[in-house]
């Protein structure tokens, strides 16, 4: 059953086409690795999923709601740089993330004490209690995007947007964040969306990698038209496709 459903997506900045007929659907659980080609409307597509942005037509649906118009909690975003406050301290950054469900964006007394506990616990399961009390600027590239997924799952989303979140690392850190997020995965069960240039790395994590590009394309105008899902793939069959993209493939060449 489609958890998230996308249909018939189009998204357009003034008259610039970003986007055309997008349609996918995602089950529970899953976790969705998006590549292609730069300007092809990836980042695009998270805001959208995310309800940062309204599609110009068609619809995005969660568990059978409603369209969103604007975030939710239900849904949690990373970004390539690292989106912690930089004046609070690593366990208040994951307290910080868990308030946002609160009608006034604290806590106080008692339930303080035990948002602090529940960060300590979240802050264990990503490896950095240790580092609890410390500033984000003392930490690592590494550590500081952990603390940023952390501060994200704070919140209990149920989907997980991830745009380029492992780009500004060395290849070391990069390594040891794939075998956490993998870890952190099974652990949550979450759905997962996220966006990345390296194709392995799409393989590597993801169940399905979507790929984006332009079906077509006029040499005169290469802003002409919008990109969209041009193949769907089965990270854990072989890399075949998981479902057959139909498009009608339209190349414009010079007179």
């Amino acid at each position: 059953m489609s958890f998230v459903t996308v249909d018939n997506v189009f998204q357009s900045y003034g008259t610039r086409p970003i986007l055309e007929r997008v349609s996918v659907e995602v089950k529970e659980g899953e976790f969705i690795s998006i590549v292609g080609a730069s300007g092809c409307g990836k980042s695009t597509f998270l805001r959208l999923l995310l309800a940062q942005e309204t599609p110009s037509r068609g619809e995005i649906r969660v568990a059978g709601q409603p369209p969103a118009r604007e975030p939710g909690l239900d849904r949690g975003v990373v970004f390539q740089k690292y989106s912690v406050f930089p004046h609070m301290t690593v366990r208040e950054n994951v307290v910080a993330g868990e308030s946002l469900r609160r009608p006034w964006g604290r806590f106080f007394g008692k339930e303080k004490v035990e948002a602090r506990k529940r960060a300590d616990e979240t802050l264990a399961r990503i490896g950095l209690d240790h580092v609890a009390d410390a500033y984000p600027a003392t930490l690592s590239g590494g550590m500081q995007q952990r603390l940023a997924i952390g501060q994200a799952l704070a919140a209990r989303p149920r989907i997980l947007l991830l745009d380029e979140p492992f780009g500004a690392l060395d290849p070391g850190t990069r390594l040891s964040m794939h075998d956490f997020l993998q870890d952190l995965r099974r652990d949550t069960g979450m759905t997962v969306f996220m966006v990345t240039h390296d194709l392995s790395e799409g393989f590597k994590l993801g169940d399905r990698v979507l790929v984006f590009d332009k079906p077509r394309w006029d040499p005169h105008d290469p802003n002409a038209y919008g990109a969209t899902i041009t193949y769907d793939f089965d990270a854990r069959n072989g890399g075949i496709p998981y479902q057959t993209i139909e498009e009608d493939t339209h190349v414009l060449r010079p007179a």
